[in-house]
C-alpha cells in the first residue's frame, strides 16, 4: 500500500486545468444571501434562516459567524424575530405558520421557484393532477408540492411515471424541480407525455437558467477532460446532477466540499482536468481548489464558456435600500 509521499509522488505532474463558465453562484444564490446581510445589517442579530440559506455550508457558516441562526423548523424561532425563508421556497403552511407566530419575514424564494409555485396553483384551479418532476424530500419540491397537495404527484424517474394513478388521464400536467439534470428530466417527461398524450406543460422551462448552463458547460468539459472536479456540498442537488451529467458524458466525475478535500489518488492519471462548481457556491472556493492543485505541479489554465450570464433579480422588498 502507498504511504502518503508515494501518493504525493504519482499525483505531482503537468497539468491543465480548465475552468467552466458560467460557474458557481447564480443571480437566486447571490440574492439569498444578501438578504440575510442587509437582515443583519437593518435588524441586528440574530436573524434566523429556515433551513440552509443555499445548499453550501462555508455560505451558512459565513453567515453564522456574523449571527445568522439556522433553524430547521419555525417553532425554534422566538416570537416577533426576524426569518429568512431559503432560496428553495417555503409551502403555505409555513408562512401561516410565521404569521401565528408574529415573526417579521424576509422571503427569499428564488423567483425562478416562485414561478413553479405559480404554475402550481394555476394548474390546480383548473382541476389538473400536476406531476412534478422532483427529489421527495429536497425543501424545493417540499414548497413546490404544499402549494397544491391534494392535485400534485412527485415522480423521480420513468418507472415512477409508469406507475402513476391520476383520477383524470385527460386533466394532467406537469412541472419540475428547477436544479434537475436536464437530459435526464427530458426522459421522464417524455415518457409522460406517452402516457397522457395531452399533459400540459410550463409556460416555459422551469429547469433554471444557472442549472442549464453549467450542466452545459460540463457537458463541454467531459468531452476532452480526464476527470472532472465539481466543487459544492452533498446536499446540494444542482451540483450532484454535474457530477451525473460529466458521468453521463464519458468523463469521470468527483464531488468536493473544498481545497481539503482532493484525493490524490483521482489525479494520478489525470492531465486535463476540469474544474466546476454548483450554483450555491462561492468562486473563492473555485479559486482555492484551483490553488491547491497548482501546487502539485505546472500547470496551464484556461476558461472553457459556453454562456455569459448577466442574470439578477431585485431583493425582497423588506431589505432593499
Amino acid at each position: 500500500m502507498a504511504g502518503p509521499l508515494e501518493e504525493w509522488a504519482d499525483a505531482v505532474a503537468p497539468r491543465q486545468l480548465v475552468l467552466a463558465a458560467p460557474r458557481a453562484s447564480c443571480a437566486g444564490v447571490e440574492r439569498a444571501i444578501e438578504a440575510v446581510e442587509r437582515a443583519l445589517d437593518r435588524f441586528g442579530a440574530p436573524v434566523y434562516m429556515r433551513k440552509e440559506i443555499v445548499h453550501n455550508r462555508h455560505v451558512v457558516s459565513g453567515l453564522e459567524r456574523r449571527g445568522a441562526v439556522c433553524v430547521d423548523e419555525l417553532h425554534e424561532v422566538p416570537t416577533g424575530s426576524t426569518v429568512v425563508f431559503s432560496a428553495h421556497g417555503v409551502s403555505p403552511a409555513v408562512r401561516e405558520q410565521a404569521r401565528a407566530r408574529q415573526l417579521n419575514v424576509i422571503d427569499a424564494t428564488c423567483p425562478l421557484v416562485s414561478k413553479v409555485h405559480a404554475e402550481a396553483r394555476r394548474f390546480a384551479a383548473r382541476d389538473y393532477t400536476v406531476v412534478l418532476v422532483g427529489h421527495e424530500g429536497h425543501e424545493e419540491v417540499e414548497g413546490t408540492s404544499g402549494e397544491v397537495p391534494d392535485h400534485i404527484r412527485v415522480v423521480a424517474s420513468e418507472e415512477d411515471v409508469d406507475q402513476l394513478q391520476v383520477a383524470d388521464p385527460g386533466r394532467v400536467a406537469y412541472l419540475t424541480q428547477t436544479t434537475l439534470a436536464v437530459d435526464e428530466t427530458q426522459g421522464i417527461v417524455s415518457r409522460l407525455r406517452e402516457r397522457f398524450p395531452g399533459a400540459a406543460g410550463p409556460a416555459t422551462d422551469d429547469i433554471c437558467y444557472a442549472t442549464q448552463n453549467r450542466q452545459d458547460a460540463v457537458k463541454a468539459l467531459a468531452r476532452s477532460c480526464d476527470l472532472v472536479l465539481v466543487v459544492g456540498s452533498r446536499n446540494s442537488s444542482n451540483s450532484n446532477r454535474l457530477v451525473e451529467v460529466a458521468e453521463r458524458h464519458g468523463c469521470p466525475a468527483r464531488l468536493l466540499d473544498d481545497e481539503s478535500e482532493i484525493d490524490l489518488a483521482w489525479l494520478r492519471d489525470a492531465r486535463r482536468i476540469g474544474v466546476t462548481a454548483g450554483a450555491s457556491v462561492p468562486e473563492r472556493i473555485v479559486q482555492q481548489v484551483l490553488g491547491e492543485l497548482q501546487i502539485l505541479g505546472p500547470a496551464e489554465v484556461s476558461v472553457a464558456s459556453v454562456a455569459d450570464e448577466a442574470v439578477s433579480f431585485a431583493l425582497p422588498r423588506e431589505v432593499r435600500e
